[in-house]
């Protein structure tokens, strides 16, 4: 695994009990990168030896559940596994024995949402650079906070991004305007990104080392906000 995970965050791994992390990964509109952050989450902690599933809540879409499919025909290492579920009650029911669920919901601000936001210790939330995901993204933001979501817990990743540094940074003023956390790192419109799904790959499992760096420096951000969740609830 990476160098520079956190240590407590490896305590599992070696044996020792701990509750069920759950991560929730939300958007107000499809095509934001949603079930990309989702896998590439899943996918860095099973490679510690975690005991991890996705619960996929988009059952109209499935996309999640169709990339495991291909990631089994390819025979590729760590398993990820995923399942569906019509609610979010179901896929929490027997957690208990997994050290971390990532929990996938639908596009828009459904009741399923709210839920998903309730139940987790870190809500992420993707969004492309255009306003057009930037502001759904927020509004959908002040909707889970204005519903009793600790804004600590609220946290945008950047997916699909462009070459512009100047229209990233853009954007990433922009959230932290609006009062949220912006993920240090982003994936970018890549082929390297899409031809890895289609071969039931994560954003870290790109046949380019530079594209593993992009989605390996997110996903330390990830982990790193978890852990510094966690040391505030201690």
């Amino acid at each position: 695994m990476r160098d520079g995970w956190p240590s407590s965050m490896l305590a599992c791994s070696s044996g020792v009990p701990r509750m069920t992390i759950v991560i929730g990964v939300v958007s107000q509109k499809g095509g934001v990168g949603k079930s990309t952050i989702a896998r590439l989450v899943a996918r860095e902690f099973a490679a510690l030896q975690w005991a991890v599933k996705i619960g996929d809540l988009d059952i109209s879409q499935a996309t999640s559940f169709k990339w495991r499919s291909r990631r089994l025909l390819g025979a590729v290492e760590p398993d990820v596994p995923i399942e569906q579920y019509g609610r979010v009650d179901q896929a929490l029911k027997n957690a208990g024995h997994l050290d971390m669920l990532v929990l996938g919901g639908a596009p828009h601000a459904t009741q399923a949402t709210h839920q998903i936001a309730q139940r987790s210790d870190l809500v992420i939330i993707p969004t492309g650079l255009a306003i057009d995901d930037l502001e759904p993204g927020v509004l959908l933001a002040h909707d889970l906070t204005k519903a009793g979501i600790p804004r600590a817990r609220v946290a945008f990743a950047l997916c699909r991004v462009g070459t512009s540094d100047n229209e990233i940074a853009d954007a990433r003023r922009y959230l932290t305007d609006a009062g949220y956390l912006v993920l240090a790192g982003e994936l970018s419109e890549k082929v390297g990104y899409r031809r890895a799904s289609d071969e039931g790959r994560a954003a870290t499992e790109t046949r380019f080392s530079s594209l593993n760096a992009s989605a390996e420096r997110l996903a330390q951000s990830i982990v790193s906000r978890i852990e510094e969740l966690s040391q505030r609830a201690a």
